[in-house]
């Protein structure tokens, strides 16, 4: 099975926005197998869809939106102006004082281009706010392929518990006959029933580790019933893959890396708008003043300026200038990181594919001749029980080692698509062996 992160294809086309208490909608992808009792396959696809239709995590990006178009607004906003009313000489026994009464009108004048670097500065985190949506979604997206996966794989550890029910039933059977015939000690009739008594202590365990992962899978789009079942899918095809060099190369275009452009950008932002502040703005007034004995109007006018605005603006922009430095830092220590993580899964991943590959070639198929021989063997007394169900006990871990290590590999796919955004497919290769 090849876990794809399709987060545009299927995205792209879901809305993201449903309450959170509502009952997820009916999935494209979603069939339902005949029976008495039905039950819904659903496809990895149909839980991107409601995950993206019911997941909170992307509402709350949206919701940020609201609240940077909010700010951003209020960056667009002009100092506002004042109104003012005056009385002078209110003592009215005071000689030659009059009372006056002065209404005047006050505002600022922005000069150093504050306006332009405030709405700047709203702007572009509006603009990253998209890329965050975007890697949050990829997140998101793989998380759900891993809880899918968790799903499949004990799907499968049911079936290899299921096989080995009966063949160990056949076994028992064999022993049993034997036994009766005088051939073998009852001892072996009674260590073939342990054995098929593990077997299905092993499915219950299965059928469990099912049942836990399906729920937690319907967590994720707020549903606490796992009333479905996963599809049929073969964790074991696993495809070539690009090498490391060229995967190295998509990472310039993860989101992890590009928010650094974002961030940098706002940082740009906020330093214009920290230089802005070494002008000084002009403050003006103007009023008419009235002479209640003289009867006298005049007209009133001043303006003010803040000194030192220089100096007071030097400590926001050498932060500013500090961050916008330390900004490339960071982007370096990222990269690298997502460098050592792309390794690491590409590496795993290589690793476990080869080991599922050679399992399926070599191990697998000798074990099964092996085991045909032995069988027939011990039909005719030429082998003891011991030598046949070592090697079924040999078999058998051989398959659940195959499946362990395709597990590994396809959550190590998982990461690299993650960290690409790139389907990796290029042939896959089926190694279905039960």
């Amino acid at each position: 099975m090849l876990l794809r992160l399709t987060a545009c294809a299927v995205l792209a086309a879901a809305p993201c926005l449903v309450p959170a208490q509502a009952a997820p909608p009916a999935v494209p992808g979603v069939s339902t197998s005949p029976g008495p009792t039905t039950t819904q396959v659903l496809t990895l696809d149909a839980a991107f869809v409601r995950v993206a239709q019911a997941h909170p995590g992307l509402r709350l990006v949206d919701g940020r939106g609201a609240v940077l178009a909010a700010e951003r607004d209020l960056a667009a906003l002009r100092p506002p102006m004042e109104a003012g009313f005056e009385l002078e000489n209110l003592v009215p026994d005071a000689p030659g004082r009059t009372l006056e009464a002065t209404l005047s009108l006050a505002g600022v004048f922005e000069r150093g281009g504050k306006p332009d670097a405030r709405r700047a500065l709203a702007q572009t985190r509006i603009d990253a706010l998209a890329l965050e949506r975007e890697a949050a979604r990829v997140d998101l997206l793989a998380e759900t392929a891993r809880r899918y996966l968790d799903a499949v794989v004990a799907a499968r550890h049911q079936r290899l518990a299921d096989d080995e029910i009966a063949e160990q039933a056949r076994v028992v059977a064999a022993a049993r006959r034997r036994f009766e015939a005088g051939a073998a000690p009852e001892a072996v009739a009674l260590a073939a029933q342990a054995m098929q008594a593990q077997a299905e202590l092993r499915r219950a365990r299965a059928q469990a580790e099912g049942e836990a992962a399906r729920r937690s899978l319907a967590m994720l789009w707020g549903t606490p019933e796992a009333d479905f079942a996963v599809t049929d899918a073969d964790p074991l095809a696993l495809p070539e893959i690009a090498p490391f060099a060229e995967l190295r190369a998509l990472l310039e275009h993860t989101p992890e890396l590009r928010r650094f452009g974002d961030q940098r950008r706002i940082a740009e932002a906020r330093l214009q708008l920290a230089r802005s502040a070494r002008t000084p703005d002009i403050g003006w007034r103007l009023g008419v003043r009235h002479d209640q004995d003289s009867r006298d109007v005049s007209l009133l006018g001043g303006i003010t300026m803040t000194l030192g605005s220089r100096t007071r603006a030097q400590p926001e922009i050498r932060a500013a200038e500090a961050e916008l430095a330390l900004l490339s830092v960071e982007r370096e220590a990222g990269d690298l990181a997502l460098q050592a993580t792309l390794a690491e899964a590409h590496g795993r991943y290589l690793v476990e594919r080869a080991q599922v590959q050679r399992l399926q070639a070599d191990v697998l198929p000798q074990l099964a001749r092996a085991l045909t021989q032995t069988e027939r063997a011990w039909s005719a007394g030429a082998a003891t029980y011991l030598e046949w169900a070592q090697l079924l006990d040999a078999r058998r871990d051989a398959l659940r080692q195959q499946l362990d290590a395709a597990e590994a590999a396809q959550r190590a796919l998982i990461e690299l698509q993650r960290l690409t955004g790139e389907p990796l497919a290029r042939a896959a290769t089926t190694g279905d062996t039960r």
